[in-house]
């Protein structure tokens, strides 16, 4: 269920506007004439669209949920719909399901559908069940499990889900080449988060065509509209992001993604990551976002805007069956600069495939009907390439003067 109040209809929106992916819905909504408020955390680029009309500042967590029922009551918002830009909005809309439901159309599931995705060990068990295939992961409640586990070097430790506080939860994962050092790193992040939410999973090293996601838009289980991806550039090889993403047509990727969204009877907007296995030639589940993902953005260009489809579908609207076409590429500019440059001087990419690759792509921030967001951008590089710089300057100027 998207809400509580099926007569309600979405008049405008409220973003939570914390990374780059807000972005995406407030352009999406406001080139389609829908009014869009963002909740700000003074990071992200979103703010200075021309398609947000009105921003607030992002309060703590636990006063989040107070802020959105107060300007709803304050501004008259009923009916509004709010979208997640991450994991912590989700699950805190999911939180307060029923409290923010009598004010706004949610465009995420509730904490019984949307838990599957957030932690990790649910995702699995349900792809268990669903005959979809994940890396082989070990759930250790000791030190002892970790000495006696059996699976393949490298392994990966990272958190089940990333709601918590502590420097684990929030990070990504860390990599540990035998069992030595993954001792040494559970021992290190024992003591900074519960045992329980500690996976470690063995790593399936990273390289060209491995880098997969399937992203949809679904009701009951039933997939509305789908697009496939691939991730060709990521931010850092072993953890990072996709920077360079181009759509294609993948089916051994989209048939366990469609069982999985099935089995879970989902509904709102999902990516599901896939990565390739080499040694047994199987694409492995990685991770499920039950929101708005990263490379959203370039979907429209394929034929497929989804947040404004996961506004008509709130509507009430029919949706035919949309696939987003093959051969569209976009790029994070920026980012995607900076790992080219590292892996050109790795010698894993060359300038002339560097450039080559840049014909044609959609940019992320680059877009001419709101250039405000990407000269922002250019000048938060600028600034902080400056900043690198000056620090190479003096720390050169002090060894001078020491020898």
């Amino acid at each position: 269920m998207l809400k509580q109040d099926q007569s309600i209809k979405p008049q405008g929106a409220v973003v939570f506007a914390t990374s780059y992916t807000a972005l995406a819905i407030v352009r999406s909504l406001g080139r389609h004439g829908i009014p869009v408020w963002i909740l700000d955390d003074g990071l992200s680029l979103a703010r200075f669209s021309r398609y947000v009309l009105r921003s607030f500042p992002l309060p703590a967590e636990n006063e989040q949920h107070k802020l959105l029922i107060e300007i709803a009551q304050k501004y008259d918002l009923h009916g509004w719909m709010l979208f997640p830009d991450g994991d912590k909005g989700a699950t805190l809309i999911a939180n307060y399901y029923s409290e923010l439901g009598e004010y706004y159309c949610l465009s995420t599931p509730p904490w019984d559908v949307l838990q599957w995705a957030v932690d990790k060990r649910l995702t699995y068990q349900l792809a268990a069940e669903a005959g979809v295939a994940y890396p082989k992961t070990f759930y250790p409640k000791s030190r002892l499990d970790v000495e006696e586990l059996a699976g393949q070097f490298p392994m990966i430790m990272k958190p089940a889900h990333h709601l918590g506080q502590d420097a684990f939860s929030s990070g990504r994962g860390w990599w540990a080449k035998d069992r030595n050092e993954l001792l040494t790193l559970y021992d290190e992040m024992n003591g900074l988060a519960d045992s329980s939410v500690m996976m470690i999973q063995e790593m399936i090293l990273n390289g060209a065509d491995t880098q997969f996601s399937y992203a949809a838009l679904c009701k009951d289980g039933n997939v509305l509209a789908d697009i496939m991806a691939e991730r060709k550039r990521l931010s850092s090889p072993e953890f990072g992001v996709g920077v360079y993403v181009e759509t294609l047509e993948r089916p051994e990727i989209e048939a366990p993604a469609k069982r999985w969204l099935e089995k879970n009877r989902y509904t709102g907007l999902v990516e599901i990551d896939f990565i390739f296995d080499r040694r047994d030639g199987l694409y492995k589940m990685l991770d499920v976002n039950a929101r708005a993902w990263g490379w959203i953005a370039m979907c429209a260009d394929a034929g497929v805007d989804f947040p404004f489809l996961m506004w008509k579908l709130s509507n009430g609207e029919h949706i035919s069956p949309v696939r987003g076409h093959a051969g569209v590429c976009w790029v994070r500019t920026l980012l995607d600069f900076e790992a080219s440059v590292r892996a050109i001087l790795a010698g894993s990419l060359s300038l002339r495939q560097y450039l080559a690759s840049l014909k044609g792509v959609r940019h992320e921030m680059y877009v001419w009907d709101d250039l405000k967001p990407a000269l922002m951008e250019f000048r938060q590089f600028t600034n902080r390439a400056f900043r690198k710089f000056g620090k190479v300057v003096s720390g050169r100027a002090v060894y001078d003067s020491l020898t």
